[in-house]
């Protein structure tokens, strides 16, 4: 299977190859998305971060094998468009526990499970997060991006993102009466 990087450099040639990609990643991009903006936004903001890559794939560093970080950058951009739609859609899960992207996700299959208290004040806490403490969380915890990845998605140091990351697991950690808001280890790099 051909690496990421492999695609976008064959795209230069043959711009179809460049679905690839899409197919590849444009799903669990869809579900971030999607759990960051609600389903309404999701298909918007996905096909304008696809639209953004390709459009700019001849400027990607082939050193790079995965793309995930630079798709989510550019979706995190995206996302930064929308962010008082993320925060009122949190603010809203506070306040009523109901959460549309989780039941849509479940099948709706038991939807009073999501609204649990817990859920309501993970809500809360990420509402409250400055932007970008609740861009690198989020990318950790639902991106499943490791520190390296989410430094190259947002185009800051891995520094940067190990103390944002402390302060909003800090903040969020409280909110939840001590519950970690990751399963991610603090020492864990992934890469």
């Amino acid at each position: 299977m051909s690496t990421d990087a492999e695609v976008i450099e064959q795209s230069w040639r043959d711009p179809a190859a460049f679905s690839t990609l899409f197919d590849r990643h444009a799903p669990a991009l869809h579900r971030y998305v999607t759990r960051r903006l609600g389903d309404s936004l999701a298909d918007d903001v996905v096909a304008d971060t696809f639209l953004a890559a390709f459009r700019r794939r001849d400027r990607y560093d082939v050193r790079h094998t995965d793309a995930r970080p630079w798709l989510y950058g550019m979706a995190a951009n995206l996302i930064g468009k929308h962010r008082r739609s993320e925060v009122r859609s949190y603010q809203a899960l506070a306040r009523t526990g109901v959460d549309d992207v989780v039941e849509s996700y479940a099948d709706r299959v038991d939807a009073r499970v999501s609204a649990s208290a817990a859920q309501r004040d993970l809500a809360r806490a990420l509402a409250e997060l400055s932007p970008d403490e609740r861009e690198v969380l989020l990318m950790i915890a639902w991106a499943d991006l490791g520190y390296e990845e989410v430094a190259q998605a947002l185009g800051i140091p891995v520094g940067t993102v190990r103390s944002r990351l402390h302060r909003a697991r800090k903040k969020t950690r409280a909110a939840l009466g001590g519950m970690n808001p990751t399963d991610v280890d603090e020492e864990n790099d992934h890469g």
